[in-house]
């Protein structure tokens, strides 16, 4: 079951420890935008551990630079890309500039896998 906001540039799906970003048809993720999300996660999480996944069935552009902040970001455990467009092999660059666990799907449920597995396995590293 997920909880699902709106936000003005995209849609945010949070579920566990597992939020999903669908971000609005023709958006550059800057700064600003990117901030706005790892604002919400800090709301939504509470402190707690999570992945991120982008679920990229629009077309939109993203900043590289964001990833900087992301990166800082503590409670960030996990960053997955889906998608079976371009925008997939683009997710290769940013993957460069990310200094998190980065990994591309084409389906949203390998992503959610894999999410569930980032999670058990800090969880269970901090035992």
């Amino acid at each position: 079951m997920y909880t699902k906001t709106k936000l003005s540039f995209c849609s945010l799906l949070v579920s566990g420890n597992i939020i999903i970003a669908e971000i609005d048809e023709g958006i550059t993720l800057n700064k600003a935008l990117s901030d706005a999300i790892i604002y919400f996660a800090s709301l939504a999480f509470k402190g707690m551990p999570f992945v991120y996944i982008t679920n990229r069935i629009h077309s939109y552009s993203v900043d590289p630079i964001i990833y900087k902040d992301v990166s800082q970001v503590k409670t960030l455990q996990g960053f997955a890309v889906v998608s079976q467009t371009q925008s997939g092999k683009n997710a290769e660059i940013e993957r460069l500039f990310l200094n998190k666990p980065f990994e591309i799907f084409t389906d949203i449920e390998d992503a959610k896998t894999w999410a569930s597995k980032i999670i058990k396995e800090n969880s269970n590293n901090k035992l």
